[in-house]
């Protein structure tokens, strides 16, 4: 499963990170 981060704001790059960290994502 591939995130795509749009707008790359601060609140989505925490989001994206904090996906990046879960277990469930590849």
């Amino acid at each position: 499963m591939r995130i795509l981060v749009v707008g790359g704001g601060g609140r989505e790059h925490a989001l994206c990170w904090k996906f990046a960290q879960s277990p469930l994502v590849e």
